[in-house]
């Protein structure tokens, strides 16, 4: 009866120069499920364990020309059949012999005469114990084999280093990087091998992968010069992580890749950024001189009311001396009524040149109510031509902002002027809301300016912030996309959304600054 227990495919090789025994044997293991061989000699044995590798080889010790012993030593050094359990049958049962044969690497002695269910369960467990080491065998030479085709196949360098900083692996790639082969890599001191002059940052102490291989401390370089092996030099960027068995550190592990040119799009890219950003400041500046010709009678009327007024008293103190009346209290009063009303027109002209000279290159701290409380003066001309006026909303603890004020403003007032001209269109009169609010994650403020105007058509509401993009009869569609870049350059979002109303709110926001300030506390409506 088959043991169904039994390893199957399991060979078993019988060698014995007595042909009784070698058939008491084989009748012993015949129905356990093995592939039996016999061998009557030493060299018979050889050459079968040479062809089949079998698991399990009993082995008798006493035979004519090689005996078990010599055998049993040819057998271990082949790499063929090393791994085959040697179970050896002799009936030297003394101490001696037994040593022997275990010196030349048996796995088990039996002795005899034998009892055939010793032989069975001894087969049984040395032929489990053989394919088992032989399954581990083979998993970890597949692990090997997927290990040597990751590696291989990964673009980047790879280096394997001991804890002295050599390189005791390379992959593929590290040899590509390198102009050369990984043979001419293995062997050679990481550091010695890349490191140039230039390749040390005053940031950073050591020799390269130094830290890891001798204190298992990763490093992560970018941007340093390294050495190839034809002396030519690349930028790269390495990770160094130490390599353990256990609690010892043996050394490193080095990913690493040439960055060369990633390098120089990067300032290629920041290049372009610049250029942009000087292109996008331009372009902000010619809208707001465009803005300011807009509002230019406005404006004009703004200023020309205090000049008319200050003509009017200067005549009236000019009078009073001609006449020689003498009232020296109404002469000051008059005089101070002139001051004033020059304080009036400096003013309207101080918001003018600040509003439309190019920003300094930077962002300042702001405070966001008084930022807000100029741009709503300001927008009194429009508020007066479209019979309208403005309402400015600002909690007391609002922070300071570090943001460009100038480009902050020009995004308010174009987005209050709208919302004018959209209340004057459908002859309301109600005011312009301008709410400022903290948004709860505290880390931003949201500005929203609220009108009573026709709103938006649906179709139309997802490209409000397009370039050229307009629905005004002579707009030109530059407005609220200029608004979009220039809150998204201060770090914010610009939008829309619909009241529940009626009418149109747009809003932005921006960040808070870090340093704790606060502005001052301010409800003004105008």
């Amino acid at each position: 009866m088959i043991d169904e227990s039994a390893p199957a495919e399991v060979t078993v090789l019988l060698v014995d120069d007595n042909a009784q025994n070698l058939k008491v044997l084989y009748e012993t293991l015949k129905d356990q499920g093995y592939r039996l061989l016999v061998a009557n000699d030493g060299e018979k044995a050889l050459a079968l364990a040479d062809r089949d590798q079998p698991e399990v080889i009993l082995l008798d010790i006493m035979m004519p020309g090689l005996d078990g012993y010599e055998v049993c030593r040819r057998l271990k050094n082949s790499p063929r059949t090393s791994d085959s359990a040697v179970i050896f049958l002799s009936a030297l049962d003394d101490v001696g012999a037994k040593v022997e044969g275990f010196e030349v690497g048996g796995a088990d002695y039996v002795s005899k005469p034998f009892q055939s269910q010793e032989v069975i369960a001894r087969v049984r467990t040395h032929a489990r114990i053989v394919r088992l080491e032989r399954e581990l065998q083979q998993r970890n030479r597949d692990l090997e084999g997927d290990r040597s085709r990751i590696l291989n196949a990964i673009s980047e360098g790879i280096y394997g280093l001991d804890a002295r900083g050599i390189i005791i692996y390379a992959n593929p790639a590290a040899a590509e990087i390198c102009h050369g082969s990984a043979a001419e890599l293995v062997g050679q001191s990481f550091c010695a091998l890349h490191q140039t002059e230039d390749s040390q940052p005053a940031a950073v102490s050591g020799p390269f992968a130094q830290l890891t291989c001798e204190q298992g401390i990763a490093e992560h370089r970018r941007g340093v010069p390294m050495r190839r092996l034809d002396g030519t030099v690349f930028f790269s960027e390495y990770r160094s992580s130490p390599k353990y068995d256990g609690d010892t550190l043996l050394g490193a592990v080095v990913v690493f890749s040439d960055i060369t040119d990633e390098l120089e799009k990067e300032r290629e890219l920041i290049q372009a950024e610049q250029v942009m950003q000087s292109q996008r400041d331009q372009l902000a500046h010619f809208a707001r001189v465009g803005t300011m010709g807009e509002m230019a009678a406005g404006v004009a009327h703004e200023v020309n009311q205090p000049l008319t007024a200050i003509a009017n008293y200067a005549r009236v103190a000019r009078r009073m001396i001609g006449d020689g009346s003498g009232d020296c209290e109404l002469l000051r009063t008059t005089l101070e009524k002139i001051e004033a009303q020059s304080h009036r027109a400096s003013e309207v002209i101080r918001r003018i040149r600040q509003f439309v000279k190019k920003p300094a290159m930077g962002k300042e701290w702001v405070k966001l109510p008084e930022l807000l409380e100029d741009t709503r003066q300001f927008a009194e001309v429009d508020a007066r031509n479209n019979r309208g006026s403005v309402q400015l909303h600002v909690p007391a603890d609002l922070p300071a902002l570090l943001v460009d004020p100038i480009q902050v403003q020009q995004v308010a007032l174009n987005l209050i002027r709208n919302a004018l001209e959209a209340t004057r269109s459908v002859d309301s009169s109600a005011p312009i809301d301008v709410t400022v609010t903290k948004l709860s994650d505290g880390k931003f403020v949201r500005v929203a300016v609220t009108d009573t105007g026709p709103g938006v058509d649906p179709e139309v509401e997802s490209e409000l912030f397009h370039p050229f993009f307009t629905t005004k009869e002579n707009g030109m569609g530059i407005g609220l996309a200029m608004c979009r870049s220039l809150i998204n350059a201060q770090g914010g979002e610009i939008g829309f959304e619909r009241p529940d109303n009626g009418g149109a709110r747009f809003f932005f926001t921006l960040p808070v600054g870090s340093d704790g300030e606060t502005g001052d506390e301010a409800e003004v409506s105008g």
